[in-house]
């Protein structure tokens, strides 16, 4: 991917565009999700889950696609990195987010991915690029 401002830097991980069009493809097919900023130029995907936990996929900066899964702050479960994943585009990033089943403590692929659920509006709507900074296209 071409770096065009640095913010957009990949430091291992996703970079920021590539998390903010993942977030906007998840939110077309049901998913809430958005941009999680983990620190300076570290990004991941934050995916609510039922009965308040959540799914942090790729902020740590490595290279393969993984996720924590959080409850109330606390580490209640995790998606072991999927092999082969450092080189998924954000089509495949998605079909892998979709397709995790979390409902056990070591979260696996399912097979087939459910059916998409009506859109979510995207986030930001209307003054998305003001509160962003016009920091991307």
């Amino acid at each position: 991917m071409t770096a065009c401002w640095p913010g957009d830097v990949t430091l291992g991980g996703v970079e920021e565009n590539q998390a903010r069009r993942v977030v906007d493809a998840l939110r077309d097919r049901g998913v809430e999700a958005q941009v999680a900023k983990a620190g300076v130029y570290q990004f991941g995907i934050r995916v609510a889950l039922p009965a308040g936990r959540e799914a942090v996929w790729d902020s740590d900066g490595t290279a393969g696609l993984e996720a924590q899964v959080m409850g109330n702050g606390m580490l209640v479960g995790f998606v072991p990195v999927i092999p082969g994943s450092e080189d998924f585009d954000d089509v495949q990033i998605v079909d892998a987010i979709v397709r995790t089943d979390y409902d056990q403590p070591i979260a696996r692929q399912r097979t087939t991915a459910p059916p998409p659920a009506p859109a979510l509006p995207r986030a930001g709507g209307v003054f998305r690029r003001f509160l962003d900074g016009f920091r991307y296209r």
